[in-house]
């Protein structure tokens, strides 16, 4: 059992549900939460991916709930929260790390590739969201992480499902701070850039390089080090408010 298990990381009693937890920053940050502590209910498509993040999990000594599904469908989202509840008995930090994208130039974009950004980007967030404000209301507060991106900062050619779905999960994400405010219910809007991921945050531009190139930018942002943020975030005082911020390395500035 690590040594966060016994006291150090502040988060012990604590129940955290994380999308995207097979991969990247999803991942990264299900797997910081149960060293500092918390049991992690899993969320993403893959099973055996998410079961590698399960490994990670009980190796601090924490608890771990695999729930392979596609954040796409209304039915498996809703009743990833139930889920958790059954097993953990609450959730008291909700992640939506999960991302996907459809690029192209709005006049070659289907209908399709919109829809499933924005059903994974923007509605499940919501409908996580919506599931855990009860729960958390009712326990006296809570803290939701809706990752967005740069690109809900600014819009880019060739990626505009992608950056619809980040500006208006930053916008959803504003309006949950302001109602959960007096439930003692946090919303924080993260806002990383290009992070060295295996699906990362990327204007065209360095998409294409990346395609060229097996090294990563020097610029990336480690996951670890967001997902490090995060902890931070739900280990802080009650009272503590921050709605949004934005994370990029010290050598990149924001597009």
């Amino acid at each position: 059992m690590s040594e966060a298990r016994n006291g150090a990381g502040g988060l012990e009693g604590r129940v955290a549900l994380v999308t995207g937890a097979s991969s990247g920053l999803g991942r990264a940050s299900a797997v910081a939460l149960a060293e500092a502590g918390a049991d992690v209910a899993l969320v993403a498509r893959s099973e055996e991916d998410l079961r590698g993040t399960e490994g990670e999990v009980s190796g601090f000594g924490g608890r771990a709930l695999v729930l392979p599904m596609d954040l796409a469908s209304v039915e498996e989202t809703t009743g990833a929260v139930e889920r958790t509840l059954e097993k953990f008995g609450r959730v008291d930090v909700l992640v939506n790390a999960a991302g996907t994208d459809a690029p192209g130039t709005v006049e070659e974009l289907d209908v399709e590739g919109w829809d499933r950004t924005l059903d994974v980007n923007l509605r499940a967030p919501f409908l996580l969201s919506k599931a855990v404000f009860a729960p958390m209301r009712e326990a006296g507060g809570g803290l939701v992480v809706n990752v967005s991106s740069v690109a809900g900062k600014k819009g880019w050619a060739n990626a505009s499902a992608y950056c619809a779905s980040k500006f208006g999960l930053a916008g959803f994400s504003q309006a949950l701070a302001d109602e959960g405010r007096v439930h003692g219910i946090r919303a924080v809007v993260l806002y990383p850039g290009a992070m060295a991921t295996n699906w990362g945050v990327w204007t065209p531009e360095e998409r294409r390089e990346r395609e060229q190139e097996e090294a990563l930018p020097s610029r990336a942002l480690p996951p670890e080090e967001v997902a490090a943020f995060i902890v931070w975030l739900a280990s802080a005082p009650p009272g503590f408010v921050l709605t949004e911020a934005i994370i990029t390395p010290i050598e990149e500035g924001l597009p």
